[in-house]
C-alpha cells in the first residue's frame, strides 16, 4: 500500500468520490475512468500496489487474465456484448499517468473519437494489449 498512490486509496475505499463496480475477485477492483476514451471506459486495478506493466513477469499471467475477465464481465453487465468491438490494454512507460498497474477496458472501440483512437492505439509504442 502506498498512501500517495490514488489507485491504492481507491482500492481501499479511501476515495469516496470513486464508486467501485462489482468484481468477482477480492484482489482486484474496477471503476470508471475519469477521462473516458469511449462510451464505456473502465479501469481494472490490483488492490495490492504493483508497478506499471513493465514490471509484469511470467508469474503475473494469471493476474492479467483475471483482470481481463473482470473487464469483460463489467462490459457485459453494461450491455456491451460485442467482445470483438472492445479494446483492452496498458499504457507503456513513460506514458503511464499513474504508476500502479491498471488495465484500460474500452467499448465500443468503433465509437472511440480520433484522439482516443490514437491514445489507445493497438500495440503502439505507448499502448500494449
Amino acid at each position: 500500500y502506498e498512501r500517495k498512490c490514488v489507485f491504492c486509496r481507491i482500492a481501499r475505499r479511501e476515495e469516496p468520490g470513486t464508486a467501485l463496480l462489482p468484481c468477482e475477485y477480492e484482489d482486484l477492483v474496477c471503476f470508471k475512468d475519469i477521462k473516458p476514451g469511449a462510451p464505456h471506459h473502465y479501469l481494472v486495478v490490483p488492490v495490492e500496489h504493483m508497478g506499471n506493466c513493465k514490471t509484469l513477469k511470467t508469474e503475473h499471467i494469471p493476474l492479467v487474465k483475471r483482470m481481463m475477465e473482470v473487464g469483460k464481465a463489467v462490459l457485459q453487465k453494461n450491455n456491451c456484448n460485442d467482445m470483438n468491438d472492445i479494446r483492452m490494454g496498458f499504457h507503456w512507460p513513460p506514458f503511464c499517468s499513474i504508476a500502479h498497474l491498471h488495465l484500460h477496458v474500452l467499448a465500443p472501440a468503433s465509437q472511440m473519437g480520433f484522439l482516443s483512437r490514437l491514445y489507445y492505439r493497438l500495440n503502439s509504442y505507448w499502448f500494449i494489449t
